[in-house]
């Protein structure tokens, strides 16, 4: 859990992978659907695992600042937030009826 510890987004990621995994069960998500959920946090974590190592692996190799690492560094975080702005996508879309269905109900 190394990357837990030194990156701060991971720490953002395991506080919305577990509120949506919560919120998943609250709902009762057919099997399919917790398909797509899991695929999605797990798209996430891979791709902040890479963007971490690929920031240690920088770190390493180039010490002092250099523009081109920090492109590198870049693209591998807009990585991170691709994957994660389609994880958003397939909550709101999995999650969304069941959210609006409960809501109307409660008023």
């Amino acid at each position: 859990m190394l990357m837990v510890k030194s990156q701060h987004n991971a720490w953002l990621h395991a506080t919305a992978s577990i509120l949506v995994m919560l919120v998943a069960a609250f709902f009762r998500l057919s099997p399919g659907e917790w398909c797509w959920m899991v695929i999605a946090i797990m798209a996430v974590w891979t791709a902040e695992a890479l963007n971490t190592a690929l920031e240690f692996l920088a770190d390493v190799a180039s010490p002092e600042f250099h523009p081109l690492v920090e492109k590198a560094k870049d693209v591998a975080a807009g990585a991170v937030l691709i994957s994660a702005g389609g994880s958003v996508i397939i909550a709101l879309l999995i999650l969304g009826p069941y959210i609006l269905k409960y809501v109307s109900q409660v008023k």
